[in-house]
């Protein structure tokens, strides 16, 4: 008898012990679940949170970039349109030392530049072309052209009318006095820069002025034949805010024998690569009436691939 009540006894304590451990599993998974929930519930507007904080950092970055360009020589970075001069010499500098460019950031941008002009024949063809294409341009103008006759006086009103861009290719645009005995000289060449300044107020206005200055042949060139010269040069450019542009595609239509349009094409697609940003150099000048010829179809390519048209300031 009493054998049977310790198995009774036995049996109620085991029972008893396994309800306790049922219940504490359930109330386990309660609170598994509670705390489930309220991660749930609580995570839902933290999203909108996180926007919220995001917005507020763009807004004070943007504010910030606002306050610090109002009293900067370059406010143009955000112009729909339109580069900045100094992110293009940049650009440009870092590429052509074999370093890859800061600008990189994967959008496809281009920014046509006519050198020597303007013309009485070639230029006014381009803008016809640009204006139909709804293209704008950067025209690096030589002083003497600009002011040769009425004719290309307005022809230069019309490239500031149309909306492209001027840049300074200084006024005289001849070798021998811009660098004497193949050497460069900070003096003469900074005086022909504000020589075609001068000529640009005249016609453009007081108020014109132009930060974008291209060397003929190239800042690269005389960088390779006189570095010592170059240096003392770039630190009068730099003093006056101005930024030499150089250019990394070309259709050669100032290189080699003379070449058709079709010609000029092909050069130009095949110099052209995938580069993802483009400064494409080509001429205004008389006898370039070739290029003109070529551009509809450059330009067609262009936006096929995708490229946005800038001009430079």
């Amino acid at each position: 008898m009493e054998k049977i009540y310790t198995h009774n006894r036995t049996r109620a304590h085991r029972m008893k012990r396994n309800r306790r451990r049922l219940l504490f599993i359930i109330i386990i998974c309660i609170v598994l679940i509670i705390i489930k929930l309220f991660e749930i519930f609580s995570s839902k507007p933290q999203p909108v949170k996180t926007i919220e904080f995001a917005e507020k950092i763009e807004s004070v970055s943007t504010d910030k970039l606002n306050n610090e360009s109002k009293g900067s020589k370059s406010p143009l970075k955000n112009a729909s349109g339109v580069e900045d001069a100094a992110f293009v010499e940049k650009y440009l500098n870092q590429q052509m030392q074999g370093h890859r460019p800061q600008g990189i950031d994967g959008k496809k941008v281009v920014y046509l530049s006519f050198d020597d002009g303007p013309s009485v024949t070639v230029t006014p063809k381009i803008l016809d072309i640009l204006k139909e294409e709804n293209v704008k341009a950067t025209f690096f103008v030589v002083g003497k052209a600009v002011e040769e006759n009425e004719v290309t006086k307005n022809i230069t009103k019309r490239l500031i009318k149309e909306g492209h861009a001027i840049g300074n290719h200084t006024y005289s645009h001849d070798y021998s006095y811009l660098y004497p005995n193949q050497t460069v000289n900070s003096n003469i060449f900074m005086n022909d820069i504000e020589k075609t300044n001068q000529v640009l107020k005249q016609i453009l206005g007081q108020n014109f002025s132009t930060r974008v200055i291209r060397f003929p042949a190239g800042h690269m060139t005389w960088q390779r034949n006189d570095p010592d010269g170059m240096e003392v040069l770039d630190k009068a450019l730099q003093a006056k805010d101005y930024h030499q542009i150089d250019w990394n595609v070309l259709p050669k239509d100032a290189e080699g024998a003379p070449k058709n349009a079709e010609q000029l094409i092909r050069e130009f697609i095949r110099n052209m690569g995938t580069r993802e940003k483009a400064v494409v150099l080509m001429h205004d000048t008389y006898g370039k009436e070739e290029t003109a010829k070529a551009m509809p179809e450059i330009i067609r390519y262009l936006k096929k691939q995708g490229y946005e048209f800038k001009t430079i300031k």
